[in-house]
């Protein structure tokens, strides 16, 4: 069972981020308060869900939570100012847009850029260990899916549907033998082989 806060005083928010390890496609966060009684017994780090699972809490904590809200960072912008900056930007922009502001947050992870005068604990596997941090992560990873699959219809050849845009056999493949799309993000190592063979014209 996950901790429902950190802070029993403090009107808490927590924080994930979703895609940064992809080859294509923007960066997804989320930032969830929930109530102090809220209670799921399901919900989990969304990596040790399933697809159904996920999609069926996403509708649980969009209907349940006090606020909640997703933030994205394009591939192009990735580009110019790195992942981690990039991750961090996510989150800030779903904090940025929470109807009701937290006291404190719980951001997923070990490092984080300071969201202007609110204070923030970071916590190592916190997805695994905080209801708010494992809500986040599930919205942060159904939207990204969802974004994934729409960008699907439009290059199929990558199967994005099921990978996502991460590294796979399947996505370096294609990469080898398409390009690149405009959603790949062009400051990553996008053949794993160390060598830049690809036409970025």
């Amino acid at each position: 069972m996950l901790l429902p806060y950190l802070n029993t005083d403090l009107t808490e928010g927590g924080c994930d981020e979703a895609g940064r390890g992809c080859l294509a496609g923007a960066v997804y966060a989320a930032a969830v308060i929930l109530p102090k009684d809220f209670r799921n017994d399901l919900l989990n780090d969304s990596k040790q869900l399933t697809e159904h699972q996920r999609y069926a809490l996403r509708e649980v904590i969009e209907r349940e939570a006090v606020a909640w809200a997703v933030g994205v960072v394009s591939p192009q912008e990735i580009d110019e100012i790195n992942i981690l900056n990039a991750s961090f930007l996510a989150m800030h922009r779903a904090i940025d847009q929470l109807i009701v502001r937290p006291q404190h947050l719980l951001i997923d992870g070990n490092r984080f850029r300071k969201y202007p005068d609110i204070p923030h604990t970071t916590v190592v596997k916190g997805d695994g260990k905080y209801l708010s941090i494992a809500a986040a992560s599930i919205l942060a990873k159904t939207y990204r899916d969802d974004y994934m699959n729409r960008l699907h219809e439009e290059f199929p050849c990558y199967g994005w549907n099921r990978n996502k845009g991460y590294p796979t056999k399947e996505h370096r493949a294609a990469i080898a033998e398409h390009g690149t799309t405009p959603y790949h993000r062009l400051s990553f190592n996008l053949l794993g082989d160390g060598q830049l063979s690809l036409d970025f014209g």
